[in-house]
């Protein structure tokens, strides 16, 4: 039975739920500071989907890989918690303000460096820019066959994979071999919780950099509990041009940003009476608001 190496792609996000007038910096990048981080909603659903893999075919390995600040192996240890088997965190001052093209190509090179893997899998989009670019930009950069808008995994064997699309007006099958990037829906299971024996034994997992931030003996904890130690990745840990990096490499420019708050200018309250209604009714149908 194969043994696949699966790659899954997820991004801490700020809560959109919560924004307010201080979610953009002047340059136009998020204010991550100042917004409550969570695990992309529809990269869970993607980790799901490499759960089930793993279920069907108990050898493989799920590798959980994200770019962003120190603080995102928040979402590494929820990925252990829930069936991953490794964590890597892209971090490096030099990817910051990073727009879908540097992102995609930062994570390339990440995954050239992984090797061998078979499925590559990741959210449709992030709540935070909802473009659904970095995923098939990633695919385009290693030159890959993409599956997007992924609802479930229909047939998997050695050799290929079938894959339900989930489409504005339908759905449809397709076929593919490995390796592919798979882009999954929000319409797509939803991720299991977390398994309680993994989390008391992930949940003090952690980079050495964070270890040397909260003055941690990281040195012994290495070498008595390797599993408690999450790979962490800079720019010289892996192949690529500096210039296509960061702000440098992010032809995308933030012109401007609007915090927009809507507001009743009026208001009434009508009674449940055939009259009130009636009278609301002619009145919407005169001002051309409805009809």
């Amino acid at each position: 039975m194969k043994e696949f190496q699966i790659v899954v792609l997820a991004k801490q996000v700020p809560d959109t739920r919560n924004v307010g007038k201080d979610a953009m910096k002047a340059d136009g990048t998020v204010n991550r500071a100042v917004l409550p981080a969570i695990f992309n909603p529809e990269d869970l659903h993607a980790l799901e989907q490499a759960l089930r893999i793993k279920d069907q075919f108990p050898g493989s390995k799920i590798t959980l890989l994200t770019m962003g600040p120190p603080r995102a192996v928040e979402i590494l240890r929820e990925g252990f918690y829930r069936g991953a088997d490794d964590g890597i965190l892209l971090t490096d001052r030099a990817f910051a303000g990073s727009d879908t093209l540097a992102t995609s190509y930062a994570i390339s090179c990440a995954i050239r460096k992984i090797k061998n893997a078979d499925i590559i899998v990741c959210g449709r989009q992030a709540i935070d820019g909802d473009t659904a670019q970095v995923g098939p930009q990633v695919a385009e950069k290693l030159g890959i066959p993409q599956i997007t808008y992924a609802e479930e995994i229909v047939l998997l064997t050695d050799d290929k994979i079938q894959v339900k699309r989930r489409l504005e007006r339908g759905i449809e099958i397709v076929e593919c071999g490995f390796p592919l990037l798979i882009t999954v829906n929000n319409s797509a299971p939803r991720c299991r919780p977390r398994n309680a024996k993994r989390l008391m034994k992930y949940k003090h997992a952690s980079t050495v950099s964070n270890r040397q931030e909260s003055n941690d003996d990281y040195l012994s904890s290495a070498l008595t509990k390797p599993h408690l130690t999450i790979k962490e990745w800079s720019v010289a840990d892996i192949e690529c041009d500096r210039e296509q990096l960061g702000l440098n490499g992010s032809p995308t420019k933030v012109k401007k940003v609007d915090n927009i708050v809507f507001q009743s200018k009026e208001s009434r309250t009508i009674e449940d009476l055939d009259e009130d209604i009636d009278e609301l009714m002619q009145e919407l149908i005169s001002s051309h608001i409805i009809g």
